[in-house]
């Protein structure tokens, strides 16, 4: 590089000394365009960027230590020092702590004198202090960075100047200057710092006292250099009863510092050590903290405190740990957690909690200290609520000893809680309350009982894989009992029976219990793996808690359960059990797993409402023992009733039933029997599932009842919301009194017309209303008066409860509506397990109507976002699991002929909807249904087929070929889709779009070869119609499904239409002077651009399997055999006389591999003397190669169409050349061809007014083109073409270049374009048209 080589750059002064010039700005870019741009990088904000361009930089430096590029970057960077974007301030500094750190040469010195000179506080003007004060700060930060300027003691005392004279900056650098050289000084050596403490530490203690950067400074010299702090200042005790009030105002003062940075300021933390260190922690944490700090109102100060709390939690011993965590602080924090809920108000309890995770991984050793902060975070209330949540996930952290210490702690204290032992506090908005009942013992007893029997079962839920199974097993045994059963007598047998109440465990604490056990069990049976769900003896847990549970049924006279058993109830249970035996040995079959799971779920159920599973065990077992091929047991005496539903209805009644209970565990229960079963699924059962997804039925329907979940939703939280949102009073007032006027004006509305006449009767009967005469009358008396109120007011009391009743009304049909919709949504599930694991059963047919009616519902009135996850659930299992299923019905048997019916209604239905988001449900139903019908081989539709035609009602053929194994009947849904298509053609608002038919076009090729008459009809139509005609033909045009489908001359005959039609449009246009016009030309332009792209294509194809043993086309393998009949001329001047032979008869080949370029006179010569072109004897084997247009003698090929001498000049072979892809007529020939001719697919233009123009035009248009050649030159440049006008390889052009020509022919009627379409059509209407219409053409 140059730039090495370089001089250094001279300042002003020596340039004009020595006369030359000033320095060069520009030698600075020679430098290295790289070499600038790391100064860009440095300041961007990204980190990676700047540690990059960083590291590059010092790369580049390192190899030029003793350039100019070295003192361009100091002088970069100490130039960035300063620069007014804040965030760029660093980036330089750090780039310069690098820089100074790899070059030790560098004298820090001089980079501070540069630092200083360049940013001078004493000369800066006002407007740049700010930027000089921050330069000379991150300046110093820079050298200190470095790591050199502790071992340089001059640069150090300059430094330590410097810093403090920007301590007196207060207003713009803050505290920041006391913090750089606090930094400073703990790095440097115990000698240097006893040199320089008398010059930064003053020895006055009221000094030291004042401000946190003076009081860390006199902390960190305490404990380096004790000796020197004691000769400068003396014996000093910062705890002494003078001296903790200037602490507190100077730890308020840190408080306030750090506001904005959330964190715990370093001062705070050094005397917490040191108050440990002298073993004054109990007076500091009372008199400083508490006392102190906490007593200010001041929130910064209070988090300070919480923030200690926690980072002294691994500081402290199991005595100082009681201290902190029953005092005043904690109970502060956890009036905080009640009233810091709003969304905006700052929340400390996610930090707190970080603090003791950190503790509790930090100490595994000592499971005592880690039981001791768990159980005091765990004792702070409010009124009997702890404050820490259910689910605080700090015990991932705990030892397995501090663990089940910790569990055991938990259920002591509910059974006998200790309200003594709590940190217990109530808010501002309690105690104001003058509710009584509130300030009760019982009612702090339930909610801290709640909060227990939750918190039990998140730790089983949170550490599942981790926790030992014998304590897994002791939450589940003791949620289980306590929920359900009662001591009676305390037996050593049962382990929960010897531990007794200190107070009566209530019914809603009961409730509690039950609801939390049915999450520990959804917990236990579905989020655990099989590997960690099963228990050592291999069954699952639920297997286990019944055993128990059975157990303390046996023990009847130690236990009872809260709801005492029938008879038939303890029937019920013990036929349960035998039937869970029977199961064990069907143990092989997945469905008898699934059926254990149901029994089992439904058995414990029992325990919690015996008189609704009674039956539902019966019923259970009765459908297991008939679904295993067991008969079930009856009386000799009892006749079968041939009225008994099939097993299988009577358990899709039972699922559905568990369904409507909101259990999560139910849920899935119910889905893993119903995959199991499905198989069996008779329609009636299918129905059942189908009235409750149908309105009209389902709302009617009694037998289902829907429970309601919100007992459910609040498993999660045990924090009573009534009883807590006292706490938020003062906040919520805004949002009532904002609440108020709608309630009046709901109230006006409520107002109905019989009110107002009770009102107008009252008032008339007290007179109160005057007539015209009122004037004259006297007032009412005091006791009239009086007697109008109380009527009034009782009116009012009436109308203010019936206005009241009808919101409760309006409030449970909105809640009934809710819930029947959540059990709507949940039986979806067994819709969705039916058509994923049985997609080929008939009966998922029935499901295509009622899912789109609940679409189509679900579309007009979706609001919700209930309403929502409905319609999505249900749009998702119809088209993702339905329609879009890869297995389907093959065997449909007799319903051939009603899909056939349903095809045609659910296409009329897509034609009627509103909206093209419900037709194209509709449309894709009914093409599901067609791949239905195509893809079955009944055998019974076939021969309903047949006699219908021999008895004369149905006229049409019987399929043959691959249909005529297919139940699809061509001609009717042919009919059907051909109205479709005709309607979205002629219809101007058609819910139908264009991508629907091309699916119907591309799943099934056949309908449309049908349909497409339809379309070529519409081509020469109305704007519209014709707009959507071609753009449906140009896409169904190139489909390969389509091209398959048709025989070589049914596919010629269709171009050929489509080309008439379009052609048809093209001759009457004009100048497009409005919108539709312009979309009418381009539709058009657009398909004929489509059918010569696909005749493009086609050519090669008809080549090879039109030409039946014409040598042009197969030269290779009668290549020896033309020779020997002499065919194939060997000499040039055979050649000439055969090409002169072609233009006598005019011969067109159309085959893309024949229109290949001669080579020009004498070509074949010159490369023949250059060694690169074939000899004469070669040149007839590659005849074919190289002499494309090849005449044919006889015009029988079906790809030659003869001319008439009254047509169009001829034109020069090769000006129109298309190469044949590889394997057309040959490969060697394709690819020797494409080499020497440059590529294949290329069309070249010739001008008119040439030579070649002359050849090909003929003397008499190429003249009168010549005389008109500027309007050559401008038709050339709007069509885009590439004009050649010499010899070489041909130019290609693009597809667009041809919708450009036709647009330059038909609206500037120029005799050139009008020669070039000739020319087109010429060429393509050998492929296009039969030799019949070509004339005509």
């Amino acid at each position: 590089m140059g730039s090495r080589e370089l001089a250094e750059p001279l300042s002003p002064g020596e340039a004009t000394q020595s006369g030359a010039r000033p320095a060069d700005r520009h030698g600075l870019l020679k430098h290295s365009r790289e070499f600038l741009d790391f100064f860009w990088d440095i300041a961007k904000p990204e980190q990676e960027t700047r540690l990059a361009a960083t590291e590059k930089l010092l790369e580049y430096l390192r190899g030029r230590p003793k350039g100019s590029e070295m003192k361009y970057a100091l002088k970069r960077l100490i130039t960035g020092l300063g620069v007014a974007r804040e965030t760029a301030r660093p980036c330089y500094s750090l780039a310069l702590a690098q820089l100074l750190q790899s070059f030790e040469d560098l004298p820090l010195c001089s980079i501070l004198q540069q630092i200083q000179e360049k940013y001078d506080l004493c000369e800066v003007k006002k407007t740049m202090l700010r930027p000089a004060l921050f330069a000379n700060l991150f300046g110093v930060l820079a050298l200190f960075q470095s790591g050199r300027l502790v071992k340089d003691q001059e640069a150090l005392m300059k430094s330590v100047k410097l810093l403090q004279a920007l301590a007196q900056y207060q207003n713009h650098l803050q505290e920041q200057p006391g913090k750089a050289l606090l930094d400073v000084l703990s790095e440097v050596s115990v000698a240097t710092l006893q040199e320089i403490l008398p010059e930064v530490l003053k020895a006055d203690l009221n000094a030291i006292l004042s401000s946190p950067e003076q009081l860390e400074l006199f902390l960190l010299a305490q404990q380096k250099v004790p000796s020197k702090l004691k000769k400068l200042v003396g014996s000093v005790n910062l705890f002494s009863d003078e001296n903790v009030p200037r602490l507190v105002n100077v730890l308020k003062m840190a408080a306030a510092s750090v506001k904005k940075d959330r964190k715990l300021p370093a001062i705070a933390l050094d005397l917490l050590r040191l108050a440990l260190k002298e073993d004054k922690f109990p007076r500091f944490w009372k008199e400083v903290v508490e006392q102190g700090l906490l007593k200010m109102q001041f929130w910064p100060a209070s988090y300070l405190c919480f923030r200690l709390l926690g980072a002294a939690l691994p500081l402290l011993t199991k005595e100082q740990l009681q201290l902190v965590l029953r005092g005043d602080v904690i109970r502060h924090y956890g009036e905080h957690v009640c009233t810091a809920k709003l969304p905006k108000q700052f929340k400390f309890a996610p930090e707190m909690e970080d603090y003791v995770g950190t503790f509790l991984e930090g100490c595994q050793d000592d499971p005592e200290r880690q039981l001791a902060v768990l159980v005091a975070f765990s004792s702070v209330t409010n009124q009997g609520l702890p404050v820490a949540p259910t689910f605080w996930r700090v015990v991932r952290f705990l030892s397995p000893p501090a663990l089940r210490g910790y569990v055991a702690w938990l259920q002591d204290m509910f059974l006998q809680p200790d309200l003594d032992s709590l940190v217990d506090f109530s808010t501002n908005n309690q105690k104001k309350a003058q509710d009584a009942s509130l300030h009760v013992p019982e009612r702090a007893v339930f909610r801290l009982r709640k909060w227990i029997i939750f918190r039990l079962v998140s730790i089983v839920d949170s550490l599942h894989l981790e926790m030992e199974e014998a304590l897994t097993a002791q939450v589940a045994r003791f949620c289980l009992f306590h929920a359900f059963f009662v001591t009676k007598k305390p037996t050593s047998q049962i382990p929960e029976t010897k531990q007794p109440f200190s107070f009566p465990l209530e019914s809603q604490a009961r409730e509690a219990a039950s609801s939390a056990f049915f999450s520990l069990l959804q917990t236990l049976s579905t989020q655990l793996k099989q590997a960690t769900d099963q228990t050592r003896g291999g069954q699952p847990w639920t297997y286990h808690l019944v055993q128990f549970a059975d157990l303390l049924l046996n023990h009847s006279h130690n236990v009872t359960t809260v709801t005492p058993f029938s008879a038939q109830q303890r029937q019920a249970w013990d036929r349960m059990l035998q039937t869970l035996k029977e199961l064990e040995a069907h143990s092989s079959e997945a469905r008898a797993a699934a059926f254990q799971h149901l029994l089992l779920l439904v058995g414990i159920h029992l325990l919690k409402s015996p008189a609704e599973s009674c039956d539902l065990l019966g019923d259970i077992q009765t459908c297991i023992r008939k679904s295993l091929g067991e008969k079930p047991h009856r009386s000799r005496t009892k006749a079968i009733d041939p009225q008994e539903p099939p097993w299988v209805e009577v358990l899709v009644e039972i699922l559905l039933a568990l369904l409507a209970q909101p259990s999560h565990l139910m849920r899935q229960v119910a889905r893993s029997v119903f995959g199991h079963i499905c198989s069996q699924l008779t329609p009636r059962a299918l129905q059942l599932i189908l009235d409750v997804l149908n309105p009209e039925t389902s709302e009617d329907e009694d037998h289902v009842v829907v429970t309601d979940d919100s007992d459910e939703r609040r498993l999660k939280g045990a924090e009573d919301k009534s009883e807590d949102g006292e706490d938020n009073r003062s906040s919520e007032s805004e949002e009532e009194s904002e609440g108020e006027e709608s309630e009046e004006e709901e109230r006006d509305g409520d107002v109905d017309q019989g009110f107002r006449e009770q009102l107008m009767t009252v008032l008339q009967a007290g007179k109160a209303l005057g007539g015209e005469d009122s004037e004259d009358e006297e007032e009412l008396g005091d006791e009239a008066m009086m007697a109008l109120d109380q009527s009034l007011a009782s009116l009012f009391a009436e109308q203010k409860l019936r206005v009241q009743a009808r919101r409760d009304e309006k409030n449970k049909l909105q809640k009934e509506k809710a819930l029947r919709r959540d059990f709507q949504i949940r039986v979806l599930d067994l819709v969705e397990v039916l058509v994923t694991k049985q997609p080929e059963n008939a009966l998922v047919l029935e499901l295509l109507e009622p899912l789109l009616s609940i679409i189509r519902r679900s579309l007009r009135s979706s609001s919700s976002k209930q309403e929502q996850d409905f319609l999505h659930k249900t749009a998702r299992i119809f088209t993702h699991h339905l329609c879009r299923a890869r297995r389907y019905c093959h065997d449909l048997g007799e319903r051939a002929e009603a899909l056939h019916a349903q095809v045609e209604r659910l296409v009329q239905q897509a034609g009627r909807q509103p909206d093209s988001a419900t037709a194209l449900y509709h449309f894709n139903a009914s093409l599901y249904l067609l791949r239905v019908l195509k893809g079955s081989t009944a055998e019974g539709c076939m021969r309903e087929t047949r006699e219908k035609q021999k008895a004369g009602t149905d006229p049409s053929p019987v399929p043959t070929g691959p249909q005529a194994a297919s139940c699809l009947d061509l001609n009717l849904v042919t009919r059907v889709y051909s109205s479709a298509l005709s309607s979205f053609l002629t219809k101007r608002n058609s819910p139908l779009t264009v991508p629907m038919f091309l699916s119907l076009f591309s799943r099934h090729p056949v309908l449309c070869k049908r349909l497409l008459p339809i379309l070529v009809q519409h081509v020469t139509g109305p704007v519209r119609p014709r707009h959507q005609a071609c753009l449906l033909l140009q896409k169904a045009l190139s489909l390969r499904e389509v091209r398959s489908c048709f025989e070589d001359p049914e596919w010629k005959q269709l171009m050929g239409q489509v080309l008439a039609k379009v052609t048809e449009n093209l001759r009457v246009l004009g100048e497009a002077q409005t919108k539709a016009e312009h979309q009418q030309a381009l539709s058009s332009l657009e398909l004929l651009n489509a059918l010569f792209r696909t005749c493009k294509q086609e050519a090669p194809q008809v080549g090879k399997e039109g030409c039946q043993g014409g040598p042009q086309c197969h030269p290779e393998p009668y290549q020896q055999e033309a020779e020997e009949k002499g065919i194939l001329a060997r000499d040039k001047e055979a050649q000439e006389t055969q090409v002169r032979g072609w233009h006598a008869s005019r011969g067109w080949h159309t085959c893309s591999h024949r229109r290949e370029p001669a080579p020009q006179h004498g070509q074949e010569e010159e490369e023949q003397d250059k060694g690169q072109g074939p000899g004469p004897g070669k040149r007839d084997a590659c005849h074919q190669e190289s002499s494309p247009w090849h005449p044919h003698s006889e015009p029988q090929h079906r790809c030659q169409i003869p001319k008439t001498a009254e047509e169009k000049p001829e034109a020069v072979p090769g000006e129109w050349s298309s190469q044949a892809p590889r394997g057309a007529c040959g490969p060697k020939a394709a690819s020797e061809g494409s080499s020497r001719k440059g590529g294949r697919g290329q069309i070249t233009t010739v001008c008119a007014g040439t030579e070649k123009g002359k050849a090909v035009f003929g003397q008499q248009e190429s003249q009168l083109a010549s005389e008109r050649g500027q309007e050559e030159e401008s038709a050339a440049e709007e069509g885009g073409e590439a004009l050649s006008t010499g010899t070489g390889h041909p130019r290609p052009l693009p597809p667009s270049c041809l919708r450009l020509q036709f647009f330059f022919f038909f609206f500037n009627r120029d005799l050139i374009g009008k020669l070039l379409l000739w020319r087109w059509l010429c060429h393509w209407g050998g492929c296009l048209w039969p030799p019949a219409q070509a004339s005509t053409a």
